[in-house]
């Protein structure tokens, strides 16, 4: 059973539970079928496309587009998506990822996108009939995002895109890309669409726990300029916003597997008999399991934290955001470890639960920011705050 204590913290709001708990219930009943562990990944392009769908069908896509394009929210609810993301991730990594791109491709258009994009493009996403991507890393422009090359070359009424990404999620299965390139003010960003002549998936990206992964070319890509989002030139500050409101639940993510881990090694712990007695009752167990929890509240206080702030003061929480991210992600990989220890030789065996998560949680600690930057981030943030 799941512990779901931590909803009486004074962050939630009553339909903020209530949510949750729905959430916790469809996830009980529809995912089994969707996801099974050991043949999810034998077609994952086929399991993604079914697991969108049917996050659409539940109405959880919902949460990732403002109410007026088909959402639940006047402005995405950072708390929702979090919760969101930690339910899902709890139960399957795949369903999580589905949920997660869903909103951060589509996330530069609901807060900056014109009245025309958003409804081009935001419904279908809420429904699950539209797969969104975020395209922004480049080959030799990875965590210094500044050095992308990918351009943008004003022609008439369409910029002519070239240049390439990589390691883009939902890359081959997405309907629309929101792509980063440079033009000659600076970043802008742009929606693609994927059946634009010139766009192309040129290799498909195995990762140790399979997910739709791609890089693409871009050549003389005709891109409308009715496409562009917001300004010329304002593509860097686009991106920092959406990540300032999505990185936070890459943080929950991980609480969420941080989360099953810990559920998985106290049933372990409870039921394995050793030296005469259970595991359970060996104080070294004792001390993992409680550096364990500890880690998972530590975690679930700032990844809250940060989406409260966002929600409640409507402030910035680039320092927040980035403290849950690192936190969280990082301490998601110690506690997975630990679990792993606790089961022994099961902990590595393929088909547990413990050995997907190993997998699972590696990606987290690098992408929207690998760990590294996040303390740049943190320490930027702290130096200039006034003395």
């Amino acid at each position: 059973m799941a512990d779901t204590s931590f909803l009486d913290w004074p962050f939630f709001e009553p339909h903020h539970i209530t949510l949750a708990e729905e959430l916790e219930a469809w996830a009980l009943r529809e995912l089994p079928a969707i996801v099974d562990s050991k043949t999810a990944h034998d077609d994952v392009d086929a399991t993604c496309r079914a697991l969108v769908r049917a996050l659409g069908a539940g109405g959880w896509l919902r949460y990732c587009v403002p109410a007026e394009f088909g959402g639940v929210h006047e402005h995405l609810d950072v708390r929702s998506l979090c919760l969101i993301r930690e339910i899902l991730a709890r139960h399957s990594g795949l369903a999580d990822f589905a949920f997660a791109m869903q909103g951060l491709g589509s996330g530069p258009i609901s807060m900056f996108g014109t009245e025309a994009q958003k409804q081009a493009y935001l419904p279908g996403v809420a429904a699950g009939k539209k797969i969104a991507a975020f395209a922004l890393t480049e080959p030799d422009a990875g965590s210094d995002a500044a050095a992308m090359t990918t351009r943008l070359e004003a022609s008439g009424e369409h910029y002519r895109a070239n240049g390439e990404k990589t390691y883009i999620s939902n890359g081959g299965i997405a309907d629309f890309y929101t792509l980063f390139a440079r033009t000659d003010v600076g970043v802008s960003a742009v929606i693609v669409d994927a059946d634009t002549k010139g766009l192309a998936v040129a290799e498909r990206i195995e990762v140790i726990a399979p997910h739709p992964l791609a890089r693409l070319e871009f050549k003389n890509c005709a891109v409308p300029k009715a496409n562009l989002l917001g300004e010329e030139g304002r593509g860097f500050k686009i991106a920092l916003a959406t990540l300032d409101v999505f990185r936070t639940s890459v943080g929950a993510a991980a609480l969420g597997f941080s989360r099953r881990a810990l559920d998985e090694a106290l049933s372990h712990a409870r039921t394995r008999a050793m030296f005469g007695t259970t595991l359970a009752e060996l104080p070294i167990a004792q001390g993992l399991l409680a550096e364990m929890a500890l880690d998972v509240d530590a975690s679930a206080l700032l990844i809250y934290r940060s989406a409260w702030t966002k929600d409640v003061q409507k402030t910035r929480v680039t320092r927040e955001a980035a403290m849950a991210k690192l936190y969280a992600t990082d301490s998601a990989q110690t506690v997975i470890d630990k679990a792993v220890q606790l089961l022994g030789g099961l902990g590595v065996t393929k088909g547990q639960k413990v050995e997907e998560l190993y997998r699972e949680v590696r990606a987290l600690r690098i992408y929207e920011g690998a760990s590294e930057v996040q303390k740049i981030v943190i320490a930027r943030q702290l130096l200039q705050s006034p003395e």
